[in-house]
């Protein structure tokens, strides 16, 4: 392909994205395809000769479409957003173009440089303690990671070599000789314990087995709103400590996966006192993007004491994946934890200490150019532009979750608080159906003072647990419950018409519906709502026929 027919392929492409773009609500969002589908459609090896572009942009619509699950739809309320627009498309272009590896300042000096001014300018928007900022005297600054996950993995790898360096330097100042040392050293190793709540996302969990440590699950309780508390935490590591476990790192969440839960850091940051050596990383991945709004910067109180903190622009913030932004107070350990300096990496600049090498930042050598595309998202959007994005779809979820107590109120139950833009729900069993002594939920009282996350709701409002001691009635109305919602959830989905996910909390069964997409509309989560509404109404139909029949 020449400069030419780049040129005429490009504005194909482009022509072909802007019709995607404009037309997806015309496109069911979920592929219908089955498994194995694409082989069949394609040749068994590569050609032997070139194709023309018209030839193979032809099959993006023919063979590719049918299998993709449409994540821009305004339909699409799974998961959590994976935002993609014209700016970091063209972020991605420029990217492609320019293909420096990045590993270090002197592999294309603009990469690095641009990387931490844009990150500076996230941490004061995200309104950070200023020790997170790369001009900081603590030594912090930010760098820009694959995905949360890995940004856990990379933490935790940091916070369990500072662990080790510390303790074994606190237990055996002086050993009598490195055998002495190393022994210790590796006893130490295997009583590391990595920590998570009940409701922290998985990659905790896979971190902590990628880092050849323990990890403990600390539970969580639904008076707190299923956030972690100063209290829960401190029961865990006297429990672990007075079993002689090391507990060494804590993953606390911004939003968690299941209900957009906070866990509770001002608190946490109290207990951090009493163990200095333990690190913790603030898991913002998805609802990160509201510190944007000054309503929700007294959620940053208390981040001076952690460790470090990440979001992902490539959810709610615009930028198409990869973008996550990792952020800590003190670069030192992370850097002592990950640099490896052959011979064919060393060089001037790198040796002066003047210059940043990102690649002692993570756990791969190379990396995109991906400051690009943040760049160019926050210079179109602009500050504004961001918070009114943001603003906008946590008013859409409160819209939705609104519709879900009141003109729902007699098919479903809200399962937790609606918070940012995310409404998780259950469908109600029929009252003929439900057993007397369900033991209904009572709220903190922070979740019926905070207007901005739950504004009117009351007790009456949440989803009756099953009272355990009580036996078996309640554990029947439970899977029943389970039941009734799943098979709503299970045929939404089978449509293809929205997306929804499913959770389990604490036994229960709910359906999450996230609405905040750049083209998400209310008049989307009202289609959304109405299906809700028509396929539960079908199904307990269904279920009174067949009680009738019996």
């Amino acid at each position: 392909m020449d400069a030419e027919q780049f040129r005429k392929a490009g504005h194909a492409a482009v022509d072909e994205i802007i019709d995607y773009f404009t037309n997806l609500e015309s496109r069911h969002v979920a592929s219908k395809v089955s498994p194995g589908y694409l082989r069949p459609l394609l040749p068994a090896k590569p050609p032997d000769e070139g194709e023309e572009w018209a030839d193979i942009q032809k099959d993006i619509e023919a063979k590719i479409m049918p299998g993709l699950t449409h994540w821009q739809s305004p339909d699409f309320m799974a998961f959590f957003p994976a935002n993609s627009t014209y700016p970091s498309i063209l972020g991605e272009m420029y990217s492609a173009a320019f293909t420096a590896p990045a590993f270090n300042w002197l592999c294309s000096p603009a990469c690095t440089e641009l990387e931490t001014v844009v990150l500076d300018w996230l941490c004061h928007l995200l309104h950070l303690p200023a020790s997170y900022l790369s001009t900081s005297a603590t030594g912090g600054g930010g760098v820009i990671q694959g995905s949360a996950s890995e940004a856990i993995v990379t933490v935790m790898i940091a916070a369990r070599e500072q662990f080790v360096r510390r303790h074994c330097r606190l237990a055996v100042p002086q050993p009598a000789s490195e055998v002495e040392a190393e022994d210790g050293e590796w006893r130490l190793r295997t009583r590391l314990v990595a920590l998570g709540s009940e409701m922290s996302h998985s990659s905790t969990q896979k971190a902590a087995m990628i880092a050849g440590v323990h990890y403990k699950s600390i539970p969580v309780d639904v008076t707190d709103d299923f956030a972690l508390t100063g209290r829960g935490l401190t029961e865990a590591l006297q429990d672990l400590t007075g079993r002689g476990w090391q507990p060494f790192y804590l993953t606390l969440t911004l939003g968690t996966t299941s209900t957009c839960g906070v866990d509770h850091f001002k608190e946490i940051a109290e207990v951090k006192k009493q163990y200095p050596n333990m690190w913790v990383h603030v898991d913002a991945a998805y609802a990160g993007a509201a510190l944007l709004l000054e309503e929700y910067h007294e959620l940053t109180d208390g981040f001076e004491a952690f460790d470090s903190f990440d979001v992902n622009m490539h959810k709610w913030l615009l930028t198409n994946f990869d973008a996550s932004c990792l952020f800590l107070p003190c670069r030192e350990p992370l850097i002592s934890a990950l640099t490896i300096t052959p011979s064919y990496l060393q060089n001037d600049h790198s040796s002066s200490g003047l210059v940043t090498d990102y690649r002692d930042w993570q756990i791969p050598l190379g990396r995109r150019f991906r400051a690009l595309k943040i760049w160019f998202v926050l210079r179109s959007y602009g500050v504004n532009g961001m918070k009114n994005h943001v603003k906008r779809h946590i008013g859409l979820g409160e819209i939705f979750a609104n519709w879900v107590k009141n003109e729902g109120s007699d098919l479903f139950e809200l399962v937790a608080p609606p918070r940012f833009a995310l409404t998780v729900l259950r469908v109600k069993l029929p009252e003929e159906k439900r057993e007397k002594a369900t033991t209904p939920f009572v709220m903190s009282k922070a979740a019926t003072t905070e207007t901005k996350v739950d504004e009117g709701l009351a007790s009456n409002d949440i989803f009756p647990l099953p009272n355990e001691a009580d036996g078996g009635p309640q554990i029947d109305t439970l899977t029943r419950t389970n039941a009734l919602t799943k098979e709503v959830y299970e045929r939404i989905n089978s449509t293809g018409d929205i997306l929804l996910t499913s959770t389990m909390i604490k036994d229960c069964y709910a359906i999450r519906v996230v609405g905040a997409n750049e083209q998400t509309n209310e008049q989307h989560l009202r289609k959304a709502f109405e299906i809700l509404t028509r396929t539960t109404e079908e199904v307990l139909r269904k279920l009174e026929s067949k009680a009738g029949s019996e």
